[in-house]
């Protein structure tokens, strides 16, 4: 599956003589342009692999590099680097190195799922985005993203109740992401809810904020959650090789 396309040379693989000189020939400025030889040898032959044991990576292996996710996405439109067809086959070659060098840009999919509706083969290219972006996470390649630590308050809340309160939820993640409480637009949002909903609505709200009730019977499906998440994790430790720390309560807690 060779590239051939110029704007996945990067620049600092192209050099440039202003003077040079080859058998008497004049050759320099445009015609002494190279493109810098090199050799890789760091190659994860696993990588694929990884990236397949994470949620929306299963279907990786059928790529054939036709393109329609790269030609269709949203965010290449405006931001040419930003490359799933490219990224999948560096994933299945095992150019774990190459990869890394888009780290900073993987993880701004939108989710808008024009390249999985075009894909002819079902590979769900939004799913390998983020499958990409949780394994540069696991990784350590990269810190935690806001939207990696507000899925783990999301889950946490789940599994401990068995639904959310929005507020708290809101509350946790600016605890964990260390933003202030009180921001302009969650002043707002809050203003906007007083003056609009019911009074009635909003002490359900304030008593499920202080009290946050559980589904009723919660407790046995919150017992098969947790065994499943174990499961989920323990496949993804065994093909990552890494110890993955589980942030979630203890079984049956509260």
């Amino acid at each position: 599956m060779p590239i051939h396309e110029k704007s996945l040379i990067r620049p600092e693989n192209i050099t440039t003589h202003d003077k040079l000189v080859i058998d008497g020939v004049d050759v320099s400025g445009h015609w002494s342009t190279f493109i810098e030889s090199r050799a890789i040898t760091d190659y994860n032959e696993a990588m694929e692999e990884e990236i397949a044991a994470l949620p929306g990576g299963e279907h990786i292996h059928r790529c054939w590099q036709c393109g329609s996710c790269t030609n269709s996405c949203t965010v290449h439109a405006i931001e040419p680097r930003f490359n799933p067809r490219y990224w999948i086959y560096l994933i299945r070659t095992g150019m774990e190195s190459e990869l890394l060098r888009d780290k900073d840009i993987i993880w701004q999919c939108v989710s808008c799922n024009k390249c999985t509706y075009a894909c002819p083969r079902d590979v769900e290219p939004e799913g390998v985005m983020k499958a990409t972006a949780h394994w540069l996470e696991l990784k350590g390649h990269v810190p935690e993203s806001p939207s990696m630590t507000f899925d783990k308050i999301f889950t946490e809340e789940i599994v401990k109740h068995g639904k959310i309160e929005d507020t708290k939820v809101l509350m946790k993640f600016m605890q964990r992401t260390k933003q202030p409480l009180l921001q302009d637009w969650v002043v707002q949002i809050g203003r906007n809810i007083a003056m609009r909903l019911p009074v009635k609505w909003g002490l359900k709200s304030a008593w499920s904020f202080v009290f946050h009730p559980k589904t009723r019977g919660w407790k046995r499906a919150q017992g098969a959650i947790q065994d499943y998440i174990i499961e989920k994790e323990a496949e993804q430790k065994k093909a990552l090789g890494l110890t993955i720390p589980s942030p979630r309560p203890s079984r049956g807690e509260g």
